[in-house]
Formats: structure tokens, C-alpha cells, sequence
């Protein structure tokens, strides 16, 4: 399918056919020295992954799966009880070094290349704003993609993921911690690993101070989620 958002493809055997309809973004990034490097793992059939795109450091869009088809970028994860999350997403993958060879933010064009392109994707699927996420939000135990330096703000100006929450309503709303994994399990989250999905949560939605700790703000923050979900504010 031509794409004028999409500058090549290099197109990966690592796909098979979906399973579900298509309601998710799931953004990571490589954490590999290069694009070009990336690449070859993303398309390499002995690696077993594969991405729906990845965008270069300096905006390049390469399209590696066919948005039809079920790319391998997820990996055992869940998101509001979905558990195949290949089958109902596309993946996005960002070249970046990642924290493992030296985290830093996202180049201005890198993003200026995924804003259209995911407000295409997401008109085109109707897809919620509250679904699309982070691999860390789907994987919390295995992943921390893309990062608490991710600019999340920038999408949500343009209403492409949501926003956080200025005004917090209520200063510490939970009676005790298995009040908020519970709350969190409500608002989409895989809680079998307590400290690693707080640290998730807190790398999207409180990225200046993660500590796996659950406080007053991160439960705040949370409450102040769910709320806007019922009032039907949060699609």
C-alpha cells in the first residue's frame, strides 16, 4: 500500500496473519547502535521479531510488516485483556540507543515523523487514545521501552495518546497498596509483578521520579485516570 508517510519498506518475514482487529499502537524503541543495524535484526527470520515500522533518528520511516499482517514486536504481554497483543496492534519501533547504550531523548525529527504517521494509523482504526502505549505498559515485568525521556506531552497535544493529568482531584484516594494494583488491573495493566508494573506506571505517567514505590501522587494520578475513563473523558 503506498504510504506518502513512509519513505522505503524492507519488508520482515517475521509476520503471520492477526488474529483480532486492529485497536492498539504499541510504541518501543531499538536500543541498537543504528537503524541500519536494527533493521537487520527486525527482518533477520532467525531473530523471530519484527515491527510494523521504525523510524530513524532522522525521520525515516521504513515499513517493515504490512499493517494487515500480525508483526512479532510485543512479545508475552497484555493490555486491558487482550494477552495476544501482536495480534490487535501495530508496533512501532524508534532507533534509539536505549538504556543500555546510553539513554537520551528522542531526536525533534524522529518525532515529527511518528505524529503523522500514528494520527493516520489511529483515524484510520479508530483507535483509542488510551491505547496506545508503551511496550513497558504491555510487558511490565521485561521491558522499559520507550522510556521515561519519551515525549509523551507531544502526542497528546495533537490528542494521539492521553495526556497526564493536570488536576488531581483527590489527594490519596486508595485505603492500601492492593487497593491501587487492583485499581491499576482496572485501568488496563498486567499486575503479576507488583514493583515492575508500578515502575511502569510511574515511567509513563510520573516519569521525573521512579522508585517503584507507590505514593500519594501515583495513586492520585491514578484515581484521576480511572475518573476521567468513567466520565467517558479518556477514550
Amino acid at each position: 500500500m503506498a504510504d506518502e508517510l513512509v519513505h522505503r519498506e524492507r519488508l520482515s518475514p517475521n509476520c503471520n496473519e492477526r488474529k483480532l482487529p486492529i485497536s492498539m499502537v504499541v510504541l518501543h524503541y531499538t536500543e541498537m547502535e543504528n537503524a541500519e543495524v536494527a533493521l537487520d535484526r527486525l527482518c533477520d527470520p532467525q531473530a523471530e521479531v519484527s515491527a510494523h515500522y521504525l523510524i530513524s533518528e532522522a525521520g525515516e520511516v521504513v515499513r517493515l510488516v504490512p499493517e494487515e499482517q500480525r508483526a512479532w514486536h510485543a512479545g508475552q504481554s497484555y493490555w486491558r485483556g487482550h494477552r495476544d497483543v501482536n495480534s490487535a496492534s501495530i508496533g512501532i519501533e524508534l532507533d534509539h540507543p536505549g538504556h543500555a547504550l546510553g539513554y537520551r531523548p528522542f531526536s525533534d525529527a524522529q518525532i515529527d515523523a511518528l505524529v503523522p504517521l500514528l494520527a493516520r494509523i489511529v483515524k484510520q482504526y479508530d483507535i483509542p487514545r488510551a491505547n496506545v502505549v508503551a511496550h513497558s505498559d504491555v510487558a511490565p515485568a521485561r521491558k522499559v521501552d520507550p522510556g521515561e525521556l519519551f515525549p509523551w506531552d507531544r502526542l497528546a497535544e495533537y490528542g494521539l495518546c492521553l495526556p497526564k493529568p493536570e488536576k488531581l482531584e483527590r489527594g490519596d484516594p486508595f485505603d492500601n497498596d492492593a487497593a491501587f494494583y487492583l485499581a491499576l488491573e482496572r485501568f488496563g495493566y498486567d499486575i503479576t509483578d507488583g514493583h515492575k508494573v508500578v515502575e511502569a506506571f510511574q515511567r509513563r505517567w510520573r516519569p521525573e521520579r521512579i522508585d517503584s514505590q507507590i505514593d500519594g501522587q501515583v495513586r492520585a494520578i491514578l484515581f484521576q485516570l480511572l475518573l476521567d475513563r468513567d466520565r467517558g473523558l479518556s477514550r
